[in-house]
């Protein structure tokens, strides 16, 4: 089957663009990145070796296609469009697009399997705004197992864990991915918004870039709600950069990120202090840790550094095996993959995959849609404090739901 790459010239906005009323598939911040329409191919995964079986699927997919890629570069030709559950035990998706288009640094590009351009036009919006019913996780229960973790954290069970929660919202009518994707990307530009197979949202966390041999994570750990005061959201920054208890729970999500890419690398750069991300209803603390691959005959690919990264401190705890453990005994949810690793990979092996934060779960009716919210609990952590950060993470999603 052959697949062209050809430069494309003026067009709408990356998320605002249509192709024959086929469903998007999207990666995009700033309104640089890839969206997809339609499915050429889909494969769905589960198991503890779901990665080593992408890995085997997407190149057995790519020999088989008769690639004619007049752009290149990083996002150009074939692209696998992937969204990893958090639990092994729970399914994967895999997506293929028929058609992506993909826009960076000023440049744009079409890429089309089969033997005609498809045609671009302007994806409308003209629904009335949906009425909304919320039901979902009580906070009784919530905080009483976050209670439950601290306990598990000063017997020394755990140093850190992560616990999320849902809520559930109906429509009166289908929720229109398009339009939660552009009401996210206008409130949060910064973040990359994505939608993989009824998973949608805007994540600010950066699991892990590929580009060539250079390595890029960014880690969040250490949240505090804004006010929409400028001067005291500078002085709630400071505070939020001088706390002991986010400092803790971010210095071990650093960690975990480091421990894994410092043997895959012949350097690393882990700054000694996060930077405040400030975003449009939280601010978080952040650090970049930056990584070249070992020069070898077969450096890691980012199958492996997925692999290896997945699931961070930030989104499980430390140690792993006791924090996922835990969270599998007190938690009580079925995460699917939210806090999975989500985004896209290319021919070559260069990919971006982001944490599936900020987002809910369509049901098939698209009428249904559970939202998830997760926090770091360390040894200081406060069940309230704690409530309080998931209603300010729970945020971003039931605007863009509200505001359809």
């Amino acid at each position: 089957m052959r697949i062209t790459t050809e430069i494309l010239g003026e067009h709408p906005p990356l998320l605002d663009i249509a192709i024959n009323d086929l469903p998007a598939t999207s990666w995009v911040r700033n309104n640089e990145g890839l969206i997809g329409f339609g499915e050429y191919k889909r494969l769905t995964l589960t198991g503890p070796d779901r990665f080593e079986k992408a890995r085997e699927w997407w190149r057995n997919e790519v020999q088989q296609l008769d690639i004619q890629n007049n752009v290149h570069g990083s996002g150009t030709g074939p692209i696998l469009f992937t969204s990893f559950s958090f639990s092994e035990t729970e399914e994967s998706v895999l997506i293929i697009p028929q058609a992506i288009i993909g826009q960076k640094s000023g440049k744009s590009w079409i890429t089309w399997i089969g033997d005609k351009q498809p045609e671009i036009t302007s994806h409308h919006n003209l629904e009335e705004p949906l009425n909304l019913q919320w039901s979902g996780s009580n906070g009784d229960e919530w905080r009483s197992r976050v209670a439950t973790a601290i306990s598990a954290i000063k017997s020394n069970e755990v140093e850190k864990v992560v616990l999320a929660r849902f809520i559930d919202c109906a429509s009166d009518k289908p929720i229109n991915i398009r339009r939660i994707l552009r009401n996210l990307s206008d409130e949060y530009p910064s973040t990359w918004v994505f939608a993989n197979a009824g998973l949608i949202g805007a994540t600010p966390e950066l699991l892990v870039r590929l580009s060539k041999s250079l390595v890029t994570s960014r880690i969040l750990a250490g949240t505090i709600r804004k006010t929409g005061d400028d001067e005291k959201d500078l002085a709630l920054a400071a505070s939020l950069a001088r706390s002991s208890k986010d400092l803790e729970e971010h210095e071990y999500a650093v960690r975990s990120v480091g421990d894994v890419l410092a043997p895959l690398c012949s350097s690393t750069n882990v700054p000694e202090s996060p930077f405040v991300l400030h975003l449009a209803n939280v601010m978080h603390l952040a650090t970049d840790v930056t990584g070249v691959l070992i020069d070898s005959a077969s450096p890691a690919d980012i199958f492996e550094l997925v692999k290896r990264l997945h699931p961070s401190a930030a989104v499980c705890g430390t140690p792993t095996p006791s924090a996922k453990a835990l969270i599998s005994k007190i938690e009580g949810i079925s995460r699917g993959r939210y806090a999975g690793p989500i985004g896209w990979i290319d021919a070559r092996g260069d990919g971006e995959l982001g944490i599936a934060l900020r987002c809910g779960q369509l049901d098939d009716s698209h009428q249904s849609i559970r939202l998830f919210a997760g926090c770091g609990i360390v040894s200081e952590s406060d069940p309230q404090s704690e409530y309080a950060e998931s209603q300010a993470k729970l945020l971003p999603m039931r605007r863009a739901l509200e505001s359809h």
